[in-house]
């Protein structure tokens, strides 16, 4: 399983491309002239940041721990996507106090060990993971961008909720009319 591991490197973001309505979301870790791009759906970006936030929430880890400088820098170029995302795995590590973020390509399964007792991960030489290690306040920075990239998309019918296009949308609400 090819691994590509960063160890506290100089950017982690989760930033966009394209309009609203039509954006592909990415995670981008940074390290030298190092750059690594994956793409994910919205959904897995929204669910790691808040996850992200909730663990360092319910540690209490960061609470004496400088702020990170605010990251609202656009995604470094080119932008070439080495996998889509399928899974996504979050860990701390309390004897270095790090966060672990792991990026699968694959569903990651688990089966039996011989014994019965415990569980292994099932692994297939070509699945590619990316795992990014970062200290508390370089986490909170990414939650707060990764949240910030989810909410800067279309804005929101205030009748039903639904995403309103540029050209409007039947709203259900108002009977198909458009608004």
């Amino acid at each position: 399983m090819p691994t590509l591991e960063f160890d506290h490197p100089d950017r982690f973001v989760a930033g966009t491309v394209g309009p609203p309505g039509d954006r592909t979301f990415f995670l981008q870790v940074v390290e030298g002239r190092r750059v690594v791009s994956v793409s994910l759906e919205k959904e897995q970006v929204a669910v790691l940041a808040e996850r992200v936030n909730d663990l360092l929430d319910e540690l209490s880890v960061d609470k004496d721990v400088p702020v990170a400088k605010e990251d609202n820098e656009p995604l470094t170029t080119p932008i070439e996507d080495e996998f889509r995302v399928s899974t996504l795995s979050l860990a701390w590590e309390p004897e270095r106090q790090v966060l672990i973020i792991e990026a699968h390509d694959k569903q990651v399964e688990l089966e039996p060990t011989d014994d019965g007792e415990e569980l292994r991960e099932v692994t297939d030489p070509d699945d590619q993971l990316v795992r990014v290690l970062l200290g508390p306040a370089e986490a909170r920075e990414f939650a707060r961008r990764g949240l910030a990239a989810v909410e800067d998309g279309r804005p929101s019918c205030p009748f039903c909720g639904g995403p309103l296009d540029p050209t409007g949308h039947i709203c259900p609400r108002a009977n198909g009319y458009r608004r």
